[in-house]
């Protein structure tokens, strides 16, 4: 069951990245990434509310607690530096690297959690799956690829990997809506902070209709997606969730394609083949 939630997980992800595009490409996306995280959050715990969930807060230990704080400081850092590199390149090439985040939380994984069972075929997947990545971060020469957009998208990748290690210990004993709405409290807190402390709060009166129309649909997405993510990952190992949602690299290349008219090469086409079988391998059989 918990791979049906990964998928879905995957599907509104994919649809986050090409909303989030349509988002920043006039707005700071800075602040977007805070105009975001409102959305989120009103959504997270309207979900958690109606879930009947918020009810049992004051069952959450210290340990639990702390361990999602941590996540959610590690999901605020990664979404800075992810819409940072959206805004400087193509969505596939930046969905490409960030996913690569699959490959150090297999790490850390095995290293962490005892996932090690399996730990050669999650070597040869990881290998497959950063193999998959460089193919796919091919040189441009449009104007949209100018920029130090690799160095965001990789800083990105670390950042998920660690939220993903450190959601796993604090969602241990918590249910699944609450943890991502308390989660979202102290990625609030973080990416507004960033904005204040960077100067950025005069940019909110010059952010267009349109623009912040997309801001909010993506948010949206992330809402759906860390939904299902987040049950999925309280469900199964996470190793086989976090390859499951990876493969929403086919979804944003589906839709990159369809909204946005950005074609894949025969090279990063082939990038993004190996990339999925190896997160599709881990998933079944890592």
């Amino acid at each position: 069951m918990y791979a049906v939630f990964a998928l879905f997980s995957a599907l509104f992800a994919g649809l986050t990245a090409i909303l989030a595009k349509r988002g920043v490409r006039k707005t700071d996306s800075d602040v977007a990434t805070a105009l975001r995280t409102l959305v989120v959050l009103v959504f997270a715990w309207a979900v958690a509310w109606l879930a009947g969930s918020v009810q049992t807060l004051g069952s959450i230990s210290p340990r639990s607690l702390t361990f999602l704080a941590l996540s959610g400081v590690a999901t605020g850092a990664s979404w800075l530096c992810y819409f940072k590199s959206l805004s400087l390149s193509d969505v596939n090439r930046v969905a490409a690297v960030d996913k690569s985040s699959v490959v150090l939380t297999a790490l850390c994984a095995m290293l962490l959690l005892g996932e090690t069972e399996r730990w050669q075929l999650q070597l040869a997947c990881s290998m497959l799956i950063a193999l998959g990545t460089f193919l796919m971060v091919e040189k441009k020469q449009s104007s949209a690829a100018q920029g130090p957009w690799l160095a965001y998208a990789l800083a990105s990748a670390v950042f998920a990997a660690l939220t993903n290690i450190l959601a796993k210990y604090g969602v241990a004993g918590v249910e699944s809506n609450l943890a991502t709405a308390l989660r979202t409290c102290v990625v609030l807190v973080f990416s507004w902070g960033f904005v204040l402390l960077r100067g950025k709060t005069p940019l909110l009166r010059s952010i267009d209709r349109h623009e912040g129309a997309f801001i909010v649909l993506s948010a949206l997405a992330t809402g759906a997606s860390w939904l299902c993510y987040f049950r999925a990952l309280q469900m199964g190992p996470v190793t086989a969730v976090v390859s499951i949602d990876k493969t929403s690299l086919l979804f944003t290349a589906l839709f990159a394609r369809l909204f946005l008219g950005e074609r894949l090469s025969r090279r990063s086409a082939f990038g993004l083949l190996l990339l999925c079988i190896g997160a599709a391998v881990m998933a079944i059989w890592g």
